[in-house]
C-alpha cells in the first residue's frame, strides 16, 4: 500500500468509524525501530510515527486498560514520539522510561522467545511483573499467560540477539 493511500485510509478511519479503526488498519505495520532511554530498539507505528500507536504507556498502569494520548501531550525522548493522556502521565514517563516503556520494546515476548521480532498491538496487553508486555494476538497473549515467567526468559536470553537484527 502506497503512504498516500495509508494516509487516506487512516484519516477516513478516524472519522467515521473511530481512533480505534484506524490501529486496526495500521495493525502490525512498523518502521523501522527507534531507540528508547534503554538504547533498545522501540516498535514504531509506520503509519504514524508513534510509539505504540499513540496509546499512554502509563495508563496502562494507572488506569489499567489502553488509553490513547492526546497530540497536545507528546514526549520525544531519543527520537520517539509518545502519547500521554494527562501532564501527570507524562511526567511520569519523563521521569522514568525505564519503567513504562514496554518490555522489549513493544515486540511480543512470546515472539521474541522464539527468536523473532514481531512488533505487539497496543489492544493486547498484560502488565505482569509491574512492566507492560504487549502482544502480537490473543493467542500469544494467552500462551503468555499460561506460563509468563517462561516466556520472559526465553525472550530476556534472545532479545539481544533478536533486538541486532531490528533495522535501525
Amino acid at each position: 500500500m502506497t503512504p498516500a493511500r495509508r494516509r487516506r485510509k487512516l484519516r477516513l478511519a478516524f472519522g467515521p468509524l473511530g481512533p480505534l479503526a484506524a490501529l486496526g488498519l495500521c495493525a502490525g505495520i512498523a518502521a523501522p525501530a527507534a531507540r528508547a532511554a534503554t538504547d533498545r530498539p522501540v516498535a514504531i507505528n509506520a503509519a504514524t510515527g508513534l510509539a505504540i500507536s499513540g496509546f499512554d504507556p502509563v495508563a496502562y498502569f494507572t488506569d489499567g486498560k489502553p488509553k490513547f494520548g492526546r497530540p497536545d501531550l507528546e514526549l520525544r525522548l531519543n527520537g520517539i514520539v509518545w502519547r500521554f493522556v494527562n501532564e501527570g502521565d507524562k511526567a511520569a514517563f519523563a521521569d522514568h522510561p525505564e519503567i513504562y516503556t514496554p518490555r522489549f520494546g513493544g515486540y511480543d515476548p512470546v515472539a521474541v522467545a522464539r527468536g523473532h521480532s514481531v512488533p505487539g498491538h497496543p489492544l493486547f496487553w498484560v502488565v505482569t511483573g509491574q512492566r507492560l508486555y504487549l502482544f502480537y494476538s490473543a493467542e500469544a497473549r494467552t500462551a503468555f499467560l499460561a506460563d509468563p515467567a517462561r516466556y520472559i526468559a526465553a525472550a530476556t536470553r534472545k532479545w539481544p540477539a533478536v533486538a541486532r537484527t531490528i533495522a535501525q
